[in-house]
């Protein structure tokens, strides 16, 4: 699985469209991160560009934003209405999928320390990148913007994270640069019956993380109160890591609850839409649905399938296209207009549109592809799918069996099995393509130049390269598909009986599968070089393939016996 990230770099200009797009420029010269979204503010003279991509290539593109910024853009002439202090102001990193806080702190030091060394920049690091507690606050790093940072360079106090301490020429046109890394930023609006901007601010202040102030009389009439500082006492709201205003949007003739969630996981979607609803209903209001504003990883709409499927005491293995379905209908985000994840969710926007995958062909173009006169798809992806029907037959059990009204003690246990299920059948399917792609790997250094001793010596390095590769590949399609006997053992024991021969047909599924990528693992690897490597590899698999054989003799037993019962 891919890891991603978001960067969303802030760079001083938003007037000069012919420097803002030598800088996203940049960004595009960078394979395998997309450009998301460039936005200019002439009053801010600042703009927010957004790409994302895996983190490598995500951390050189912010690095080419950077170095491009620096060289156009002139801190001693700048002026804007937004807080600033370098030419780029901000470069948080934002996981997206597949990758920890931690990881992309991990980059961002990484990134800060490069642009220090390299571009002679001053770092500060931020909210959970920051070295220091008080640097956790952006507004603290950025305390008297551009123009108190030659006074402040120098000092043990403002000491970068990385780069100069000192205030010279070069350090007067960049100014310094603040790099974090922070949770993903979700901008949700609530669609209420009302038209009262009132009544929605009401709900707003019920469950934003600030609150509302608290008055004297606990009358909405009452003056705010203060405490011995001189600051207003504020009541909390019921949500923390969100802010919320009340507004009327005369498009839609409808008031809203509009909220940004500043930490997804500190407050999911999910339970911000619940949350939002229980305040409103308390206050006679019904929120009848929800609109995401831009854009968000996959990740929310998967969270919020599963707690609602969960609540409705659904099994959670489904596939991921079900998933997203429930979450839509259940926050309404089709409310006021239609929503399609394909342009919404940032790993789609990603997906490589002219790439043809394997598993996206339907059943006839799949087996009429595996007949034409082509080389691959051959043995290898057709055993991968394989074990993804013998998984796929497991969960339809573990579904269906969940499902009935005789089983709703145990819906989790089945839901589980479900899950595991959906886990191993996905896996398999990518191993459909990745055969393939192994297979053209070892044309491709087949075909590399040979004339020359060193090419000779590079191309057969080469060659027995992508035969490893290709040895691995079926082998792994050999250890998933055994583990989906766990699946279909399972479901054959304590499924519902009427299934039990869909059990079976997954246990010969399963054999088959391994037997079929054991023939390539043997073939593929009679090529090797590398004996220890061969040697070891070849072992795993035949135990592997032995126990798949004794494994399906003991199931297909086991199905005959209850079908005979």
């Amino acid at each position: 699985m891919k890891q991603l990230i978001e960067c969303v770099p802030n760079i001083s200009e938003g007037r000069d469209m012919n420097i803002i797009n030598q800088v996203t420029a940049e960004i595009e010269k960078v394979e395998g991160v997309k450009l998301l979204d460039v936005d200019p503010g002439q009053t801010t003279n600042r703009t927010v560009i957004t790409f994302v991509g895996e983190p490598e290539q995500a951390c050189e593109a912010a690095f080419r934003v950077v170095k491009k910024a620096a060289e156009l853009i002139d801190m001693s002439v700048h002026h804007g209405a937004h807080p600033r202090q370098g030419a780029t102001d901000v470069c948080p990193l934002i996981p997206v999928s597949n990758i920890t806080m931690d990881e992309v702190v991990e980059y961002a030091h990484k990134l800060g320390e490069r642009i220090g060394k390299e571009l002679n920049i001053p770092i500060y690091c931020y909210e959970s990148a920051a070295f220091r507690p008080e640097r956790k606050n952006l507004a603290y790093c950025r305390t008297g913007e551009y123009e108190s940072l030659h006074s402040r360079l120098g000092s043990e106090e403002w000491k970068p994270d990385y780069g100069p301490n000192e205030w010279n020429d070069h350090v007067a046109h960049t100014g310094a640069t603040q790099v974090g890394a922070r949770d993903f930023l979700v901008a949700i609006n609530y669609n209420l019956n009302t038209t009262s901007t009132r009544r929605a601010n009401a709900i707003a202040f019920d469950v934003r993380e600030k609150g509302r102030p608290q008055r004297e009389g606990g009358k909405v009439t009452g003056k705010p109160m203060k405490d011995e500082n001189g600051n207003t006492i504020m009541i909390p709201g019921t949500l923390k890591g969100t802010k919320a205003i009340g507004w009327f949007i005369e498009d839609y003739g409808i008031a809203q609850v509009s909220m940004n969630i500043t930490s997804i996981n500190v407050a999911p979607v999910h339970k911000c839409f619940d949350e939002v609803c229980r305040c409103a209903t308390n206050r006679g209001i019904r929120v009848t649905g929800c609109e995401i504003v831009g854009l968000i990883p996959k990740k929310v709409l998967i969270d919020a399938g599963k707690y609602y499927l969960t609540k409705q005491q659904r099994s959670l293995g489904v596939s991921e296209d079900e998933i997203m379905k429930v979450a839509i209908k259940s926050m309404g985000l089709d409310d006021l207009k239609p929503f399609d994840p394909k342009e919404k969710v940032i790993e789609y926007l990603i997906e490589d549109k002219n790439s043809k995958k394997l598993v996206d062909l339907t059943c006839k173009g799949f087996c009429e592809e595996t007949a034409s006169d082509s080389p691959a798809p051959g043995g290898g992806s057709v055993s991968a799918y394989m074990g993804a029907l013998a998984a796929s037959l497991g969960t339809m059990v573990a579904n269906l069996t969940g499902g009935k009204a005789a089983y709703d003690d145990e819906w989790e246990k089945f839901s589980d099995v479900a899950v595991k299920g959906q886990t191993i059948k996905d896996e398999l399917l990518h191993l459909v393509d990745e055969d393939t792609a192994a297979f053209n790997k070892i044309m491709d250094a087949f075909g590399l130049p040979k004339k020359s001793d060193e090419e000779k010596a590079a191309r057969s390095a080469a060659i027995q390269e992508a035969t490893k590769y290709a040895t691995e590949v079926p082998f792994r399609t050999m250890q998933k598909s055994f583990e989906a006997f766990e699946i279909v053992r399972a479901m054959i024991e304590w499924g519902n009986p009427n299934s039990v021969t869909d059990g079976g047909v997954g246990a010969l599924a399963a054999r088959s599968a391994v037997m079929g990528a054991h023939l390539n693992v043997k073939i593929n690897a009679s090529s090797l070089k590398d004996e220890a490597f061969k040697n070891d590899i070849l072992a795993k698999a035949a135990k592997i393939e032995a126990d798949a054989i004794v494994e399906e003799a003991a199931l297909l037993k086991l199905v005959n016996e209850k079908i005979e019962a």
